[in-house]
C-alpha cells in the first residue's frame, strides 16, 4: 500500500485560521513576497531613519534597491485598502523575511498572520473580542486576552497582545500569559495614504507569527523543525 500524502503542520494551521476568521466575516487576501519599499515602509508610516530599514534587518535586492523581501505582511493592508472600500475585514497569512540569526525560536523566514478591520466606530474593544474568539477556537479552550502599551509606526495606540488559556489539567499552557502579537488602531496617516478618510473610519490591525501558533498548539520545541524537510517530523502530523 502506498503512503498517502498529508498537509504540512503550517498548511494545517493556515487552513484552520482561514476557517475560523471566515466564520466572523473576514476574507482572505494576499500580496507579493518581493515588495516595494513604498508599501513595506513608506505607506505604513515608517520613518526614513527607522532601524527596521537598515541592511542588518531587511533583505534588499542588490539589483533593485526599491525592492525588499517583505519584512511583515502589513503591506497587504495598504494594497487591500487601495483596492477595496470600507467596511473591510481581511486576513493575510503569508511568508515574511528578516535578516537575523536563526535559533530554536527565530528563523530568517517565517509565516505571519495579518488582520485588518476598518469600519465606522471601531475600537480596541472590537479587536479584543475578535482575538478572544479566534484564540478560543484555535486552541479549543476558553482564553483571556490582555493588552500592554507598545509602539509600532503604523498604529496609534499600539499594544502587545498576551493570551492566557483557562486553567485545565494536562495543558502545559494553562494559566500562563503568553505574548503573541503586536497590534493597535490603524494610524490615521496609513488610512489617509490608502484612500480611507480617517475622520469617518477607524480600524484595528494585528500581526502574529503563525509558526509560534503552531509551536504552541502542537508542542514543538524548535521552530526550525518546521522548515528542515525531515519526514520524521512532518509525518507526525
Amino acid at each position: 500500500m502506498k503512503n498517502i500524502g498529508h498537509q504540512h503542520p503550517l498548511s494545517k494551521v493556515i487552513a484552520e485560521i482561514n476557517q475560523i476568521f471566515a466564520e466572523i466575516g473576514f476574507v482572505f487576501a494576499e500580496g507579493p513576497e518581493r515588495e516595494l519599499v513604498k508599501y513595506n515602509f513608506d505607506m505604513l508610516n515608517v520613518p526614513a531613519d527607522h532601524p527596521s530599514r537598515d541592511m542588518q534587518d531587511t533583505f534588499y535586492l542588490a539589483d533593485a534597491p526599491e525592492l525588499v523581501m517583505r519584512t511583515h505582511t502589513s503591506p497587504v493592508q495598504v494594497r487591500y485598502m487601495l483596492d477595496n472600500k470600507p467596511p473591510i475585514r481581511m486576513i493575510c497569512p503569508g511568508k515574511v523575511f528578516r535578516n537575523e540569526a536563526t535559533d530554536a525560536t527565530h528563523e530568517a523566514q517565517f509565516f505571519q498572520l495579518e488582520g485588518l478591520m476598518i469600519d465606522k466606530d471601531i475600537s480596541l474593544g472590537h479587536m479584543k473580542g475578535v482575538l478572544e474568539y479566534f484564540f478560543s477556537k484555535f486552541f479549543g479552550e476558553e482564553v483571556q486576552v490582555r493588552f500592554r502599551p507598545s509602539f509600532f509606526p503604523f498604529v496609534e495606540p499600539g499594544v502587545e497582545v498576551d493570551m492566557k488559556i483557562a486553567s485545565q489539567e494536562g495543558n502545559k499552557l494553562s494559566g500562563k500569559w503568553i505574548e503573541l502579537m503586536g497590534a493597535g488602531m490603524v494610524h490615521p496617516n496609513v488610512l489617509q495614504v490608502a484612500g480611507v478618510d480617517p475622520r469617518i473610519y477607524q480600524g484595528f490591525a494585528f500581526g502574529m507569527g503563525m509558526d509560534r501558533l503552531a509551536v504552541l498548539k502542537y508542542g514543538v520545541d524548535d521552530i526550525r523543525l518546521m522548515y528542515n524537510g525531515d519526514l520524521r517530523f512532518v509525518n507526525q502530523f
